[in-house]
């Protein structure tokens, strides 16, 4: 594995990655919206959006479990933007800690949604959203440290923004298609996943996103190893 990674050029490694991150977080929200009381884990805009709402009266609509993943999703990217404040490249070792932090939260609230079983509490899901959204806070600051451009991983808005007002259509000017479009298609097809796993069990889509978060950061780690067998960093 090491040696057909080693191969890979950086940026191309680091794209595909944050790719694959991208997907998870449209399990993650999928599992949040659907089957934890209409909050999302990944997109803060939805939450904003369903708060202002809820606030105005809207019947339906929850408060609590928005808000608390809101402040959950801030406390993340702060921790995540501290770990890597002394970071000297886009993968280090810190780099790879965020990311099986994210990991172990998506295996830890997985475990929990099947502990709790069909006696799932409003306290209980307020409790797992809050704790991925903060993990996802986590790796919305490790994205941003990593820094592929267009890929995010936790919003696609600003993606398909720059897709539209690049294309034939805008200024024309092209550029990143690909990996906008893709980053686009790949949220949205986590979310359909999320949305189908919810038929069997809300917790095998955290656990899924858990898996695929624990394959990017040994692949990301195995990466940085090849490039720097002194390992410094």
């Amino acid at each position: 594995m090491a040696s057909a990674l080693g191969g890979v050029p950086r940026e191309r490694i680091h794209l595909v990655l944050m790719l694959v991150l991208t997907f998870t977080t449209g399990i993650n929200d999928a599992v949040g919206y659907l089957g934890l009381d209409k909050v999302f884990t990944g997109n803060m805009t939805g939450n904003v959006v369903i708060l202002g709402m809820a606030i105005s009266g809207v019947d339906g609509l929850p408060v609590l479990g928005p808000a608390l993943a809101l402040a959950g999703f801030l406390l993340g990217a702060a921790i995540g933007g501290r770990a890597l404040k002394k970071a000297a490249a886009p993968w280090t070792s810190a780099t790879t800690g965020m990311l099986v932090f994210v990991a172990l939260a998506m295996f830890g609230s997985a475990t929990v949604l099947w502990v709790a079983g069909e006696d799932l509490r409003h306290s209980t899901m307020v409790m797992v959203t809050t704790t991925c959204a903060l993990s996802l806070g986590v790796q919305a600051a490790t994205a941003r440290h990593i820094a592929v451009r267009d890929v995010t991983t936790v919003v696609v808005t600003s993606t398909i923004t720059g897709l539209a007002a690049d294309s034939w259509l805008g200024n024309g000017r092209g550029g990143g298609f690909l990996r906008r479009a893709t980053a686009v298609v790949l949220m949205g097809l986590g979310a359909t996943v999320g949305a189908l796993l919810l038929y069997i069990d809300g917790a095998w889509g955290l656990a899924l996103a858990g898996t695929l978060i624990t394959l990017v950061a040994i692949a990301g780690e195995t990466h940085r190893r090849h490039e720097n067998p002194n390992g410094v960093g």
